[in-house]
């Protein structure tokens, strides 16, 4: 199994989702402007989408898109599932929401928008990470356990504190406390994110 990542980008959720679950991968990053792998590859070839997430099985099939990676991933884990009739459902939901409304709200700062078009994606970010503050279940998005949706959440989280968007104080400590997390600190040092402790 491979997972094809750009440092940083979404696909640090799903980089972070399978050490999580001690899932055994390979990871290789692709550079998306030029849209070709560390080993030369056109990337196209392996999702002719160009842009990552995409998780290449066991069986050669390839999996895009953030929601349905996370999905699989959290499948195949016991830990990452959400308990309760509703927690798979709970699960979509709020990766929908993380996929397609935080994530897409970033577009004017990553797209080269003009400097009122990304002041006011920045206030629409802080407007939806104020909505899922509100909504936490515990400790984290559904629970006393972090899942799937929560990884895709905390790469939104180091998005904004890139960005300077301000955090609400529950979304700060959720973040802080992932980011202790091995598996957060792992897939980071695997993307250069962070330094390899000596």
């Amino acid at each position: 199994m491979k997972l094809y990542y750009s440092p940083g980008a979404c696909s640090l959720a799903d980089h972070i989702a399978l050490h999580e679950a001690g899932m055994d991968f390979e990871h290789e990053r692709v550079d998306l402007k030029s849209k070709r792998t560390e080993h030369g590859r056109d990337y196209r070839e392996v999702n002719p989408k160009g842009y990552v997430p995409a998780l290449q099985l066991d069986s050669g099939e390839v999996l895009t898109e953030n929601v349905a990676v996370l999905d699989w991933i959290a499948h195949q884990s016991a830990t990452l599932k959400p308990e309760g009739p509703l927690g798979h459902t709970r699960q979509i939901e709020a990766l929908a929401y993380i996929g397609g409304e935080v994530h897409k709200a970033f577009g004017p700062m990553f797209k080269g928008g003009s400097d009122e078009d990304k002041a006011r994606a920045k206030e629409q970010v802080a407007d939806k990470l104020r909505f899922l503050a509100g909504r936490m279940r515990g400790e984290y998005l559904l629970g006393d356990r972090p899942g799937v949706a929560d990884f895709y959440l905390f790469v939104m989280l180091t998005w904004a504190q890139k960005q300077g968007i301000d955090t609400p104080e529950p979304l700060a400590r959720f973040r802080d406390k992932l980011m202790a997390r091995d598996s957060v600190r792992t897939a980071m040092e695997h993307e250069g994110l962070l330094k390899s402790p000596s």
